[in-house]
């Protein structure tokens, strides 16, 4: 069901501060941002090859992110695996032993279902399904 990596979340403190970076330094261009409000956070992506990078700003201090950047501070914050069939590989993965944060997938950024894996029972990676909507 997993047909490729989708993308690199990497938490950051402030989109516009990082976005040169990736634009100046690795001579990418930031293609779409978006605020996901359930997630509460602003995202920027970069393309590289096949894979996106998601750059993830916190819009509140009660965000995962945010509270991911004062655990951990600035950095890879996920990975992100496209699934051809996201509820069944969040099936696979409960069957597996792994822990559910999210049960049903949920609208994420671009308009994808997405749902996340707890790094507790994935070796320490917060771990994301992602799909179409259709999907």
């Amino acid at each position: 069901m997993i047909t490729r990596i989708d993308h690199l979340g990497i938490a950051v403190r402030s989109l516009d501060a990082t976005i040169p970076y990736y634009e100046q330094a690795l001579g990418l261009k930031c293609e779409h941002r978006e605020e996901v409000l359930s997630q509460k956070v602003r995202t920027a992506f970069f393309t590289v090859g096949e894979v996106h990078l998601e750059l993830l700003e916190p819009t509140s201090p009660d965000s995962p992110v945010a509270k991911f950047i004062e655990k951990n501070g600035e950095g890879v914050h996920h990975v992100a695996f496209a699934s051809s069939d996201i509820r069944a590989q969040l099936g696979q993965a409960a069957a597996a032993g792994c822990k559910l944060i999210h049960e049903q997938p949920f609208e994420g950024a671009a308009g994808k279902l997405v749902a996340f894996l707890h790094p507790k029972s994935t070796h320490g990676v917060l771990t994301e399904f992602c799909a179409p909507q259709a999907n």
